[in-house]
């Protein structure tokens, strides 16, 4: 039995689990949610982890992935929300792990799509992908992830990118309003798009909306301000969308319009043949949204550009433990 390490370190809490590989595929046959700010460097929490009555039982794993929440060169990584340095050779040498490999935590998921199952998944436009073709990973989460994935010697290669920090390309009048009125708020003279197509940017497009037409405050959502903070807007604008509420269900068109319009480019930037995959913290959320005429259109209105893009399928990613699973299947490739 080959045993795998497999992590997804996030500033706030930390998923390790411990996989096998079997003719079915990779099993899990022990993971742990941590609080990542109680320890003060990653390789004590690992220690720790590797040395639980569940785990010190079963062979040490040969390989180990850890996908983090920021940009990763030459081997080391800082995340952005916890003073945590990380150096892939370190951690081999102080864990006693045999290999260990640091991905981004986006461009991870690449290294699982070919072994997603069924129930992982949610169809969004039917097509015809092209084997060997490049593919596209996207996701609006807190912002908006992007990654490419290529075929390489040994199966797909990831190619993180900060796509998301593109700049945002109103496309109507109201969007030129809603990028006038975030630069304004936020203070700042460029806008990235995953200031609106995000979670977070599901919030603003809301705010936007409430600020154009309901200065005075006279509408429930208002009613998530506290103190000057804004508490889960995505949260409450897509339940008062669910709800029927008229402006939360314009803002949530809005944001779907924008949205499939980026994907749009970026689907054109990259010539992804192989496939589009939604994932982030919105895929399963808005999935009827995104299988809708308000998501796909603007994707799809590219000129003379459509036929180049109309074949492409499109899937979501629903699994929320897709991330550790990706760097379970990236440990594997480490092996072969």
């Amino acid at each position: 039995m080959t045993t795998l390490l497999a992590g997804d370190i996030g500033g706030t809490k930390t998923l390790l689990s411990l996989y096998r590989t079997s003719a079915a595929g990779l099993e899990c046959l022990y993971e742990a949610h941590t609080p990542s700010g109680a320890w003060s460097h990653l390789a004590s929490l690992v220690e720790d982890f590797l040395a639980r009555p569940a785990v010190a039982s079963l062979p040490p794993p040969q390989a180990a992935c850890f996908a983090v929440a920021g940009p990763v060169q030459q081997g080391q990584a800082v995340l952005t929300n916890l003073n945590w340095h990380l150096d892939a050779e370190h951690l081999a040498q102080a864990c006693g792990l045999p290999m260990v490999e640091l991905e981004n935590d986006f461009a991870v998921l690449v290294y699982g799509l070919p072994h997603l199952q069924a129930h992982q998944l949610a169809p969004v436009k039917a097509g015809q992908a092209i084997e060997a073709a490049p593919c596209l990973v996207l996701g609006a989460g807190t912002g908006l992830g992007v990654a490419v994935g290529v075929e390489g010697a040994n199966g797909l290669l990831a190619l993180p990118t900060e796509g998301g920090h593109g700049t945002f390309a109103p496309r109507t009048e109201e969007e030129w309003r809603l990028a006038c009125w975030l630069r304004s708020d936020l203070g700042v003279e460029r806008l990235s798009i995953e200031r609106v197509v995000s979670g977070t940017g599901l919030g603003a497009v809301a705010r936007w909306l409430l600020a154009e037409r309901h200065p005075a405050g006279d509408h429930p959502l208002w009613d998530g301000l506290r103190d000057g903070e804004v508490e889960d807007w995505p949260g409450a604008v897509a339940a008062a969308a669910e709800a029927g509420d008229p402006l939360a269900l314009e803002a949530r068109q809005l944001w779907l319009g924008a949205y499939g319009s980026a994907t749009g480019d970026l689907a054109l930037t990259t010539l992804c043949r192989g496939g589009i995959w939604l994932a982030g913290g919105t895929a399963a959320k808005q999935l009827e949204g995104l299988r809708s005429p308000a998501f796909l259109d603007p994707l799809l209105s590219k000129g003379r550009l459509r036929s180049q893009l109309e074949p492409i399928p499109i899937q979501a990613i629903t699994d929320p433990a897709v991330g550790v699973f990706s760097a379970a299947c990236r440990a594997a490739m480490l092996l072969a």
